[in-house]
């Protein structure tokens, strides 16, 4: 007997043995389904959250707030970037911006996501900004925390600080691939606990993130539900230039009395702020 006339008749032999357990009613819709028909959604009345983190993190920074959201019955996908912390071990000379759009673009669409609030920030701002330009009609919200908001044909070094920037050349010249982490502003809002363990995960950050100009049309200013996240408490010119072409495209702005990790430091006001802006 051929193979696929074993798998057909073990597979019909299964179905007809859970029908006489009582089975069939509940389990056979769900075992005779394509997988490819499931689409990823959260239970009613839920929302479906993406989040993409800054330099040097992963999507481990994003744990006080997710639980928070999924303990409200939200679904959420924290994807780490490749190169970077979990993901660490792929790091390369090949890791590109691109490389990080598409990292998210494409979970996006293996996981079948749709009307999601897609969360970007500081240097998430860069593939966030760009991830609407490939699959802007899965996202229903999208919002900036204290992020870049790149305009067409810039690159990461027209923004970086005057310290990253003088990281990624030393890199090149010394023909690194990466540049090392640096610890943050201080901030009286994180506790020394959060502060050491943000310090213990950091990893280094993939130069060619910083190399390539990225080209947007303004899909992201085109999403329905728009927002931005200021905090305060971390002196940033470029996010303060952000904050304020935001608020003059109609975004929703909002202000946080704190350091630049707020999901660490505020996980209860962004999670309220995300909820109120979400699709």
């Amino acid at each position: 007997m051929s193979e696929s006339k074993k798998l057909s008749l073990s597979r019909r032999g299964a179905l007809t043995s859970l029908a006489g357990l009582g089975l069939a009613a509940s389990l056979l819709p769900t075992l005779a389904r394509p997988a490819a028909a499931q689409t990823a959604a959260p239970a009613a009345g839920g929302k479906t959250f993406v989040m993409v983190h800054g330099a040097n993190n992963g999507g481990y920074v994003w744990k006080y707030v997710a639980a928070r959201l999924r303990a409200k019955g939200h679904m959420v996908y924290t994807p780490t970037l490749s190169g970077l912390a979990d993901r660490s071990h792929l790091m390369s000379k090949d890791i590109s911006l691109e490389t990080h759009v598409m990292d998210v673009v494409n979970l996006i669409k293996w996981e079948d996501l749709r009307n999601i609030t897609l969360v970007a920030h500081s240097y998430g701002g860069w593939p966030g900004s760009a991830v609407p330009e490939r699959i802007g009609e899965a996202i229903g919200s999208i919002v900036f925390l204290d992020a870049f908001m790149p305009d067409d044909g810039m690159k990461g070094l027209d923004l970086n600080s005057p310290q990253s920037k003088k990281d990624v050349l030393a890199a090149i010249e010394k023909g690194e691939v990466s540049r090392p982490p640096r610890g943050g502003e201080p901030s009286p809002t994180m506790t020394p606990e959060d502060r050491a363990w943000l310090a213990s995960k950091a990893t280094a950050q993939p130069i060619g993130v910083s190399l390539d100009p990225i080209k947007l049309t303004g899909a992201r200013d085109r999403i329905a539900k728009r927002a931005y996240i200021r905090a305060r408490g971390y002196p940033n010119p470029n996010f303060d230039d952000a904050y304020n072409a935001c608020k003059a495209k109609g975004y929703s702005v909002f202000e946080v009395p704190c350091g630049h990790s707020v999901q660490v430091e505020m996980p209860d006001r962004l999670t309220e702020i995300l909820l109120q802006v979400s699709a």
